[in-house]
Formats: C-alpha cells, structure tokens, sequence
C-alpha cells in the first residue's frame, strides 16, 4: 500500500517540477518539491529513496533529470496505446481530450454496438463492438478504457481481459470483476461528487456551530 501512495504522489511531483521548471528553476531541493506538491520534505526523500531517485544534500535534484527519471517510472517515456469502449458523452470528451497525447496516451479505436454514431466527428475510427476481441489481439494492446451503462460494463470487461488487456479505467457505475493479474480502477463520477457535496455540506454545518 506504501508503494501504491508512493506512486500515486509521482504524478504530484512531476507536475509540480513542471510548473517549477515553467518559473525558470533548474535545480530544487525536498523542501520546495515538497511545499510545491503539498507534502512534508521527509515523505518526499523516503518516496524517492524507495524508487532509487538521488539527489544532492548539497545541490539538489536537478530539474528536467529528476523529471525524465520520473517520467520513466510512471512509463511516461513512450506512448502506451488504448482502446475505448463506448462513445456515449463521456466517450465522446474522452476522445477528443487534447491532452492524453502529452502524456504518451494515445487511443487507437473505439468500440460501440453503435459504431456509426459519431462519424466523422472524431480522427479516431469507431467501430462495431464485436471486432474490439481481435483489435485488441492483432495491435497487441495492454491498456483499455470503459464507458458503457453498468449492465454492459462486466461484459465488456470479460472480452477486454481475454484478449490481452492487462489495465483497465473503468468508469461504469459498478465495480468490475477481474483476475490478479489485471490492474483496475473503477472511477463512479456520481459517487466521488456526491462525496464532495457531503464533505461540503459537513463543513457548513460545523461552521454554523455555536
């Protein structure tokens, strides 16, 4: 679970050193990294120790190095192809977000049991549902994204995983089904907002509190 929290800061860090490097800085030590990416100074040299990042006592981490090494280990470093499955709104902004090509995503296809639906909307091609088997094993993809209604998403998920796919954004309403050797993150957009109006409304109502 530590190495999780580990990585899962990375990308904190990385933007962070992105918009130091923007600032005009060359070189940081843990303490601006760490009021930069809201962290304490000791949790990033252990994190970086963990994942055999260096640095100087005396001079620090060098910016664009410490950027590419980070890079490196979130697999940054080249492009790592997708398929998406379902192009309903949410599939839709997916494809056409501009910046998952900065990030080294890229996705090859989309899948639909409407495959004409968005034609000519998108550079992307979009195509019918039961060919998503054989794309996935002939481009020998490992990476896939769903968003169908939750009724179709474990089917979906099924085919993905038998044809090769190793890591899976779900964003269906329900939480997927899949063997060890899967990676998966289910996002409910609904719960995580509904998450926040609690916290929120909490908040208000401790304010308002003799």
């Amino acid at each position: 679970m530590e190495n999780e929290n580990c990585i899962l800061r990375l990308s904190r860090y990385k933007n962070s050193l992105l918009k130091l490097r923007h600032l005009g800085l060359t070189r940081v030590f843990s303490e601006n990294l760490a009021d930069a990416a809201g962290v304490t100074a000791a949790q990033v040299r252990k994190d970086f120790s963990i994942l055999g990042i260096r640095g100087n006592r005396r001079g620090g981490y060098q910016v664009d190095q410490l950027i590419g090494q980070i890079r490196e280990i979130l697999g940054k470093d080249k492009v790592h192809n997708f398929v998406l499955v379902g192009t309903g709104n949410l599939g839709k902004a997916l494809l056409r977000y501009p910046g998952f090509e900065k990030s080294g995503i890229k996705i090859l296809a989309s899948f639909d049991i409407d495959s004409v639906k968005m034609e000519g909307q998108t550079n992307i091609p979009i195509l019918p549902l039961e060919e998503l088997d054989g794309y996935i094993q002939k481009k020998q993809i490992q990476f896939g994204i769903i968003s169908v209604p939750d009724f179709a998403a474990q089917q979906v998920c099924q085919i993905m995983i038998r044809a090769g796919i190793k890591g899976i954004l779900n964003f269906a309403p329900i939480r997927l089904q899949v063997p060890e050797d899967c990676v998966i993150r289910n996002i409910n957009l609904e719960t995580e907002l509904e998450n926040i109006i609690y916290f929120v409304n909490a908040a208000n109502k401790e304010g308002k509190q003799p």
